[in-house]
């Protein structure tokens, strides 16, 4: 009896300790699960490290980590905002990873000492009622500020992430004073009421409640993979030759500093970047990939096929304060 007691505890011991010592990575994810979880269930089977998500908003999770300091339990932090990730970077938040395993993103898309890395591009473009001829001929964002659209436009609340992302590549890419009259004139269209989701402008403009939007391009083919003859199309704005181009914004993912797992956590982040990660991106989430060669989802323009603002990402952490204030300013909604 006490020999089989005697086993029974080294056994529970074992297991305890097999438990206990098995990989297992933290990630504060910005990102809603189902973006994230096809990657993780993949790096998992072939790694065999299992990944738990503390899911939330970008912002908030950066902030949780800045308190935490070295108490944190998190291993990787990714954000759905550039300018979040360069904001953790500042803060001294994150490992500088090694270039070599990071090295097949661009440059524009990752941090200048390699703390955070893209993952994942949005492009900023305008959703139009397809039926409604009013707006049949906009073609850049600025448009959006044309008092003919009173009424008619959809926007988000100024607080969303990507709408401050490309406040900001608007600012580097034109001035202070077009941005300004851009937001007023934007302001005055809305009359107060505005969105807190993108899919809810497409939605409200596939339904002619409104006749335009601005939005991240994967919500109009979301919308439309499920109803394809919605009365939507896309716009991408800016194009002519002395336009900025279209407004990006990636997601992206960096190494917490404090990890105790940051063998671990590099591996992740090498899954990520490989061709088999972007892959799995571009499928589920119909953004681009950062990683050259890997196509985004068959219905997305290629990126190739028009112009993108020539603004770093990292830029919209290093300008992220001076677009807040320009908003507080002009007392967006």
């Amino acid at each position: 009896m006490k020999r089989g007691l005697l086993s029974l505890l080294i056994l529970s011991f074992w297991v305890g300790a097999a438990t206990v010592n098995a990989e297992e990575l933290v990630v504060y994810s910005g990102r809603s699960d189902k973006f994230v979880k096809p990657v993780v269930k993949a790096f998992t089977a072939k790694t065999g490290i299992k990944v738990i998500l503390h899911t939330g908003s970008s912002t908030a999770l950066l902030n949780k980590l800045k308190l935490e300091g070295e108490r944190t339990r998190a291993d990787l932090y990714i954000s759905n905002d550039a300018g979040n990730l360069q904001k953790g970077s500042d803060l001294k938040l994150f490992l500088a990873m090694d270039e070599k395993s990071v090295a097949d993103i661009p440059a524009d898309y990752r941090a200048a000492d390699n703390s955070w890395v893209g993952l994942s591009a949005r492009a900023r473009v305008l959703v139009v009622n397809s039926k409604d001829k009013s707006v049949a001929n906009i073609k850049s964002v600025f448009e959006l500020a044309d008092p003919k659209l009173k009424g008619k436009l959809a926007i988000t609340h100024s607080s969303n992430e990507s709408y401050i992302a490309g406040t900001t590549v608007y600012l580097r890419a034109r001035d202070e004073k077009t941005v300004k009259q851009w937001l007023v004139g934007m302001k005055n269209n809305v009359e107060g009421s505005v969105y807190n989701k993108h899919s809810k402008i497409v939605k409200a403009v596939a339904t002619g409640r409104k006749s335009i939007g601005l939005v991240n391009h994967y919500y109009i083919y979301r919308h439309l993979a499920k109803k394809p003859n919605a009365a939507i199309k896309i716009v991408l704005p800016d194009q002519g030759k002395n336009d900025i181009g279209v407004a990006w914004n990636v997601a992206g993912a960096a190494i917490v500093k404090y990890s105790a797992k940051q063998k671990a956590a590099q591996q992740f982040i090498e899954f990520m970047v490989s061709e088999t990660g972007q892959k799995l991106f571009a499928e589920v989430n119909m953004e681009y990939p950062t990683r050259p060669g890997v196509s985004a989802a068959k219905n997305v323009p290629p990126r190739s096929s028009y112009k993108v603002a020539n603004v770093p990402m990292r830029d919209l952490g290093k300008y992220r304060d001076a677009t807040l204030d320009i908003i507080e300013s002009v007392g967006m909604p």
